[in-house]
């Protein structure tokens, strides 16, 4: 269960929270901005909305027992990245950015606004549903990566596991969808409809899982 947000997952057609943040960094405007930039303009989106999205994503993260290292590999592989130079940073350091610029957003409108508490999320079915996802196509997957820099492949999809188990299946599943589309891994089309299942199930617009950039092929004869 998770805590009441002002704002109607279906009405956000473009994908959101960190997984949506990754797709801002993978694009060509990227290198013609600073991280900070980015992040504020996607916080800024939707007249704030996605700050919310940005906060409770970043915030789970930010709460779970997930090593840096791992967060580091879950956002390297949604933005195409297979890993991350972070400098003198690391993912912890990352959230917690993040975090106060998504903040500030969201004080712009509301002074008095108080971060609630996380709600606990707790659905071994759909914890399941999304690895069994993440382990059909972890191959495919590992094998892309590989392709754009050898060997760089190395803990991904174990990271993207314990994002799912560890923190929140619904935030798994999108950076995993993120990666997959990053990466341009070729999708069966029973798999697609798996997905947007999926999706359904957490409550997503349709376009969150398919942006027009999962690349869709026939299931084998």
């Amino acid at each position: 269960m998770r805590e009441a947000m002002p704002y109607d997952r279906q009405e956000i057609w473009v994908d959101f929270g960190i997984s949506g943040l990754s797709k801002w960094f993978h694009g060509p405007w990227s290198s013609e901005a600073s991280e900070t930039e980015l992040v504020v303009a996607a916080a800024d989106w939707g007249d704030g909305i996605y700050a919310h999205t940005l906060m409770e994503d970043a915030r789970r993260l930010l709460d779970s027992p997930l090593e840096a290292e791992t967060i580091d590999l879950a956002w390297g592989v949604a933005t195409g990245r297979s890993y991350v130079d972070a400098g003198d940073s690391d993912g912890r350091d990352w959230l917690r950015r993040i975090i106060g610029i998504a903040l500030d957003r969201i004080r712009q409108d509301d002074a008095s606004y108080a971060v609630p508490p996380l709600a606990p999320v707790r659905d071994k079915e759909l914890t399941d549903a999304v690895l069994a996802e993440l382990r059909a196509a972890a191959p495919d997957l590992e094998a892309a990566i590989t392709r754009q820099d050898a060997g760089a492949a190395t803990g991904v999809v174990p990271a993207l596991e314990q994002v799912v188990t560890d923190v929140d299946p619904d935030l798994g599943f999108r950076l995993f969808l993120r990666g997959m589309k990053a990466y341009l891994v070729p999708v069966t089309e029973s798999r697609y409809v798996r997905y947007h299942e999926l999706g359904e199930r957490f409550g997503y617009n349709e376009f969150v899982v398919d942006d027009g950039t999962l690349q869709s092929v026939p299931d084998p004869d």
